[in-house]
């Protein structure tokens, strides 16, 4: 049994599941209110799809993450982990590459048309009035409505290629009212007359914050700085190690069990679970275990998957300097590249940079379980091949594979997702479940830190429903000319509803 908590004299105290921003902001604010936590981490590392992953003195970001949020208290928790020097105020800035041309991010239609050119932009406008002379019947897909506003040629260049890398299926097969809230309020027609109407008359649809801050040593800085401050309060993570089992008493969790990647089990008594692993484990390890149809709803939860080749490449072969761009050349695989010399110069040495291509795969598939050489290789030749770069000109290179990166929604996930809600409510009242993969919502960061923090304020006493943080309402890059709300600029952390029967044929 564990020693008792200076805090509480307990034997028992709060074990938190999972390292990541949300269960270390968790025990930070715990630690705060004189209470000690056990960290359980699968991983070697924290920080989760947050870290800032290391290898031979280059740092790169999983998938880059911008320090920007609407909510203060985050904001506020930010600055209170790390010092204000260790934070930079770096210019936001991304584009679509498409043939060896940079586009607007959001899509604005004189520059679109003029990096298509003349002959293209003929050809995109007049498929842009065939289709709303002759709109696809069924506009109740992706595909159709977008069709619908923009015309063929325009869906195919900036839509359909890149969503199909992100989430695997056809953008056919995804709903148009995922597509409505993505670029809310667009059209080609309305690109056109706001390119060609002075900038006194225009209300454009929306834009995106121009600058945000970063830890200089990109976000696992903070998380890493985080893990510093909890374990100094008496807390304590333990590595390497997964829950297989909760053990319930009735309404209660009393015992969690944790097994070690080298073998052994430890059990540790708990007076609350707070649990960032993916919703269905968590339901999964119950003991006594769920009922059936609770049991087959937390298996249908699905996620996709995603990994990082990382290329080390010399400083001035990079010709451009946005934080990423977004690739919607359907001929290469990689849907996004990290240009992480532009996030922070202590992430890369002097005279070098490091690009990340970035893929979202299932686990288990070709790419996931290629080898590192072989996806080293790919990677080059598609920088090659795009014409950014010199295949010989990579010097060095690294592959990060991050599982369960993305929840996915399916017609049947809100249902599940209730099913799981309500039986830990009546099942196991101490147990709270935080963050992206803890309540399977595409969370950011700064939410699934808030989440943590209202749950532990619950523990405290407070009566806060976790499940009101709305993601897609808040969401923390866009600002309209219409006012705060009002707008979408396309990059908001929203996901579509997937049918599962697309998702189980992807996976084969």
């Amino acid at each position: 049994m564990e020693p008792p908590s200076e805090a509480t004299g307990d034997p028992r105290e709060a074990v938190i599941i999972g390292a990541g921003p949300a269960g270390l902001t968790a025990a930070y604010q715990l630690a705060k209110s004189g209470r000690t936590s056990t960290l359980l981490e699968a991983d070697s590392v924290v920080g989760g799809i947050s870290r800032t992953t290391e290898r031979d003195g280059w740092r790169f970001d999983m998938g880059g993450h911008r320090f920007f949020t609407k909510v203060p208290a985050v904001e506020q928790l930010w600055h209170e982990i790390l010092p204000e020097g260790d934070f930079l105020l770096r210019p936001r800035k991304s584009r679509i590459f498409y043939d060896g041309k940079y586009f607007d991010y959001p899509i604005r239609g004189g520059n679109a048309l003029r990096n298509l050119g003349p002959v293209e932009a003929v050809r995109c406008v007049g498929s842009y009035a065939w289709a709303r002379v002759h709109p696809p019947k069924d506009q109740d897909n992706y595909e159709g409505w977008l069709v619908a506003r923009f015309g063929w040629r325009l869906y195919r260049t900036f839509f359909k290629t890149y969503t199909e890398k992100v989430w695997g299926i056809p953008v056919s097969q995804m709903p148009a009212d995922w597509a409505a809230q993505r670029v809310k309020g667009l059209s080609l027609g309305k690109a056109i007359v706001n390119s060609l109407t002075p900038k006194r008359n225009q209300k454009d649809i929306t834009s995106l914050i121009e600058e945000f801050q970063y830890p200089k040593f990109g976000p696992g800085m903070m998380w890493e700085v985080c893990r510093e401050k909890v374990e100094a309060r008496g807390s304590k993570i333990v590595f390497g190690t997964k829950v297989t089992r909760i053990r319930r008493q009735g309404d209660r969790a009393v015992e969690v069990e944790a097994t070690a990647a080298g073998g052994g089990t430890t059990t540790y008594p708990v007076s609350e679970v707070i649990s960032s692993m993916p919703f269905g484990a968590l339901v999964e390890a119950m003991d006594p275990p769920a009922p059936d149809e609770v049991r087959r709803a937390a298996a249908g939860l699905g996620y996709r998957d995603f990994l990082t080749v990382a290329l080390v490449v010399p400083a001035e072969r990079v010709a451009w300097d946005d934080n990423w761009i977004y690739i919607h050349a359907p001929d290469v695989r990689t849907m996004r590249i990290q240009n992480f010399g532009s996030w922070s110069p202590f992430l890369v040495k002097d005279g070098r940079n490091v690009l990340g291509l970035e893929y979202t795969v299932f686990e288990g598939d070709q790419s996931w379980t290629a080898s590192d050489e072989e996806l080293i290789e790919r990677g080059k030749q598609e920088l090659e091949q795009l014409g950014l770069m010199e295949a010989a000109d990579v010097e060095a290179g690294y592959v990060v594979r991050m599982p369960k990166a993305y929840p996915i929604y399916d017609e049947h996930y809100r249902a599940n997702v209730e099913v799981l809600r309500s039986w830990l409510d009546a099942n196991a009242v101490n147990v709270y479940p935080v963050g992206r993969n803890g309540m399977h919502r595409y969370n950011n960061q700064d939410h699934s830190m808030y989440t943590a923090m209202l749950s532990v304020e619950n523990i405290l006493g407070a009566d806060h429903d976790i499940w009101s943080v709305n993601v897609e309402a808040d969401y923390h890059e866009e600002k309209s000319a219409d006012g705060p709300g009002q707008g979408r600029s396309g990059t908001g952390r929203d996901a579509p509803v997937l049918r599962r029967e697309y998702l189980d044929a992807a996976r084969r």
